[in-house]
């Protein structure tokens, strides 16, 4: 007997807006409980002694220094926008 149910595949396919025809979901349903299955064993494992990682390989993430530098002038920055008031950018109102 599988351990997902038709019902159940067609609610997450309904959920991820998926439209699947009866044939598709026996195939899905077929997968997704050998999926299970598989998960099921991986479960058996004895992992007591293993340490818990992120991520398998050794990984750093390099960043640059953070240093603040000076930005543009305010007369560089307005110059091409196509309305400006006071150093500032106009645009229009969204608001709904």
């Amino acid at each position: 007997m599988s351990r997902i149910s038709m019902e159940q595949v067609k609610h997450v396919a309904h959920l991820a807006r998926l439209a699947i025809t009866e044939e598709e979901a026996k195939q899905f349903q077929n997968q997704l409980d050998k999926m299970i299955s598989f998960a099921e064993q991986l479960n058996e494992l004895d992992t007591d002694q293993v340490v818990a990682t992120s991520h398998v390989l050794d990984m750093k993430n390099v960043m640059r220094e953070d240093v603040a530098k000076p930005g543009l002038p305010i007369e560089e920055v307005v110059k091409n926008a196509p309305d400006h008031e006071d150093g500032y950018i106009r645009v229009p109102s969204i608001i709904e």
